[in-house]
């Protein structure tokens, strides 16, 4: 039992982080129940994507695997796909705005009005983080950031600074996480739950093929690379007794392959999106069968 809990309990204390994951839970977990209530749907896929998602949140933050991620290269490149790619994916696959809203007590919401309305005291910090939503959904900034930073934290002086600095590492990482998510809501989420931010689906799969190119081609660099890059494992100390070249090769391959496989799910996603929207047109504009009696049948005839 203790051999368990060295491995689930957090390496790293954050608040900041079993906060989050811990009230998401509380909130989605209320919006479920008011949902079930009202005689509203959830399906099944969808809460179990929202709480596997956060659940890979979680655990390559807050468990032991954060503590092997500080001393092994490879490890630390699957702790970024699941925070990037992964999680973020499955997340905004469980479209849980509308749960979550019913979720929060009406007294919360009531209070955010009075404060958020308005002419109220924070309604100009409400207009600025709306703004810079707005700015980051861009369809030509969002996907540079997505794939800016991965390649500004894996610039060798800069991953070196992060991976010995608590305050830049946590940055780092929670950096990640909130892009990964504010991009794959813009290239996935339904045209209906994204208001003003909504753009084409042909423009979405340019995107995701688009932000794999240059993942791949880092990727590849990486793995293939005859010299050790990343020196700051030596110092940290590999928490296994592989070579240097071996864990770095590893990490290239995860940020290789991974890149084009999570590209070819979210091609899929929009698709299905696509033609789902398409064929509900279609079925609104059909003609009602006839629904003529047989004897005004032999009438007609």
């Amino acid at each position: 039992m203790r051999s368990v809990l060295l491995y689930v309990l957090p390496w790293d204390f954050s608040p900041t982080v079993l906060l989050t994951c811990l009230v998401s839970a509380v909130v989605y977990a209320r919006g479920l129940r008011a949902f079930h209530a009202s005689g509203r749907q959830t399906g099944f896929w969808r809460p179990l994507s929202f709480f596997l998602g956060l659940a890979l949140d979680y655990g390559v933050l807050q468990t032991y695997y954060d503590y092997l991620a500080q001393h092994m290269f490879w490890i630390h490149r699957l702790q970024h796909l699941v925070l990037h790619h992964v999680a973020a994916l499955l997340l905004v696959l469980a479209s849980p705005g509308h749960v979550m809203k019913a979720g929060v007590p009406a007294a919360w919401r009531e209070r955010a009005r009075g404060l958020l309305g308005e002419g109220r005291p924070l309604a100009g910090l409400l207009r600025c983080a709306r703004w810079l939503f707005h700015c980051v959904q861009n369809p030509i900034v969002a996907p540079l950031l997505f794939v800016g930073l991965i390649f500004f934290w894996l610039t060798p002086s800069v991953h070196f600074g992060a991976m010995l600095d608590v305050d830049r590492y946590r940055a780092m990482n929670w950096g990640m996480a909130v892009d990964g998510i504010l991009f794959w809501w813009l290239m996935l989420a339904p045209r209906s739950d994204q208001g003003s931010a909504a753009i084409g689906y042909p423009l979405r799969i340019l995107v995701v093929c688009l932000v794999a190119l240059p993942q791949i081609f880092l990727g590849a660099y990486i793995a293939l690379h005859g010299t050790t890059l990343f020196d700051v494992y030596a110092i940290c100390g590999r928490a296994w007794a592989i070579s240097p070249l071996t864990d770095q090769q590893v990490g290239g391959l995860l940020t290789w392959i991974p890149a084009a496989m999570m590209s070819g799910i979210a091609m899929l996603v929009i698709l299905r999106r696509l033609l789902s929207e398409e064929a509900g047109p279609a079925s609104r504009r059909a003609p009602a069968p006839s629904r003529l009696t047989p004897q005004a049948a032999n009438r007609g005839l």
